[in-house]
């Protein structure tokens, strides 16, 4: 029996009812579905639909329902259903009699679907929030061991300043920070109830939301029958956190795509995660890490679709937003494999110490260095940028490092020069002198590396009443 079928005399047209259907994908609700409907049988009691013995007894069949899906996936496909409602409802009848039909009093499959899908993220919230702090552990882990290694900070792709790699593999560890937070803040707003709305106005009867909210585990209400039932604002805002997230790992993927060419030769990728080529014996390709690279525009379609899919809707429920189900999944699935891999890489490249050093070491990178040097000799900086940027220009005609160049030259450009600078351009100086907090100083990062470990034991998630 259909949900909705009363009104109708006539058949749905075959190729409509599959163009229609949304069990195939919806079915990951199920879980979530029989647990919203156990709470609605529990409420039904108190407002004098359902006996205590005919709840317990649509509670023990849904406990069934749910305990033969996850035995038996072939059991999902045991009947026709439109959609997860349909089948749970169907299979509730089968099991109980009419009694099962009692079940569905004041819901509609708008604010059971709105429950559905919020119980659905909550949890796939709480699931993904691990897998961050994972690949965090990961990045202090590489940091760690491999905390004496320099090389060359970039900006434009062009050699800048020297850094600590350690340094260089906690800005991503911020950013994942960032992106936990972001997914703790949303779960907040995921977490209201809409149950009880209705289709739309509310239900006619007195059920107590609070207590279905408190029995769900909820920490509020959607106040709003009409918002609750047509709010997609935490979808969006979870497919949109999701492709920020997907934004670093693509970042990350990136450089180390280039450090593990032949080019830059900063690290070499285990065999692990990486393929080799069908035609050249030699290649070692880095799959993994374009994967990562070319599955962020995946999660960015998504984003984009949700977004144009409900900026025209009016209120309340409309069948467009059934499209929501597939985005949503998709993007928990790409997000999730794209963590676990990227902490996997994480786990498993080396770094090449030498080659690393060897590039912060040429390029003039230690140009600014020199130009504090005249700082703290008294001269402007302004005026000792420019100063430097004409001896640069002269080791550069001569092709030689700065380093290289004898002290006469130097005083050539300004009397302050004297035999001190070049201990102001060994790499060592141009890390150790760099005090500020947040710098790339052994200092300094010794004491993020000791914070970022600390942060790894602390609850990400947010308490509801922040």
């Amino acid at each position: 029996m259909k949900l909705w079928g009363g009104r109708f005399t006539g058949e749905a047209d075959a190729e409509f009812a599959r163009f229609n259907a949304s069990f195939a994908f919806d079915r990951r609700l199920l879980a979530a579905d029989i647990e919203g409907s156990i709470a609605q049988a529990e409420a039904l009691i108190n407002v004098g639909i359902l006996s205590a013995d005919e709840a317990h007894k649509i509670i023990a069949a849904l406990q069934e329902i749910l305990r033969r899906a996850r035995e038996d996936q072939a059991y999902l496909d045991s009947r026709e259903s439109e959609d997860v409602h349909s089948f749970v409802e169907a299979e509730l009848v089968a099991l109980t009699g009419d009694v099962g039909y009692k079940l569905h009093t004041g819901r509609s499959r708008n604010d059971q679907v709105a429950t559905d899908l919020r119980l659905f993220l909550r949890a796939e919230i709480d699931r993904t929030l691990p897998l961050i702090i994972a690949m965090q552990g990961a990045l202090v882990a590489l940091a760690e061991a491999n905390f004496d290694c320099i090389l060359p900070g970039y900006t434009h792709l062009q050699r800048a300043q020297p850094i600590l790699l350690a340094h260089y593999l906690l800005a991503y560890f911020e950013m994942m920070k960032r992106d936990a937070m972001r997914l703790a803040e949303i779960r907040r707003r995921v977490n209201q109830l809409p149950l009880g709305a209705g289709a739309l106005a509310g239900t006619g009867f007195a059920i107590d939301r609070q207590l279905i909210a408190e029995r769900l585990g909820f920490a509020g209400l959607a106040e709003n029958s009409l918002d609750a039932v047509s709010d997609r604002d935490f979808v969006i805002e979870f497919i949109g956190a999701a492709a920020i997230i997907m934004v670093h790992l693509s970042r990350l993927a990136e450089d180390l795509i280039l450090y593990a060419t032949t080019e830059f030769a900063f690290i070499e990728l285990s065999d692990a995660v990486s393929t080799g080529s069908s035609l050249m014996p030699q290649k070692k390709n880095p799959d993994s890490l374009e994967l990562i690279r070319g599955k962020a525009g995946r999660v960015f379609g998504h984003h984009a679709a949700m977004l144009a899919t409900m900026k025209g809707l009016p209120l309340a429920y409309n069948k467009d937003m059934q499209e929501d189900k597939e985005a949503l999944f998709d993007t928990l699935d790409t997000l999730r494999g794209c963590l676990q891999v990227m902490t996997t890489v994480l786990g498993n490249l080396r770094v090449n110490g030498e080659r690393t050093r060897a590039a912060a070491s040429v390029g003039y990178l230690n140009a600014t260095d020199l130009a504090d040097y005249l700082v703290r000799k008294g001269l402007e900086f302004r005026r000792a940028h420019e100063v430097v940027g004409r001896v640069v220009r002269q080791a550069i005609q001569q092709g030689r490092a700065l380093e290289e160049l004898p002290l006469e030259d130097y005083q050539q450009f300004s009397p302050l020069f004297s035999g001190d600078l070049f201990a102001a351009l060994q790499l060592e100086t141009s890390l150790a002198n760099k005090p500020a907090l947040g710098s790339t100083a052994p200092a300094r990062v010794r004491e993020a590396l000791a914070k970022a470990k600390s942060e790894l034991t602390m609850p990400t998630n947010l308490p509801e009443e922040a």
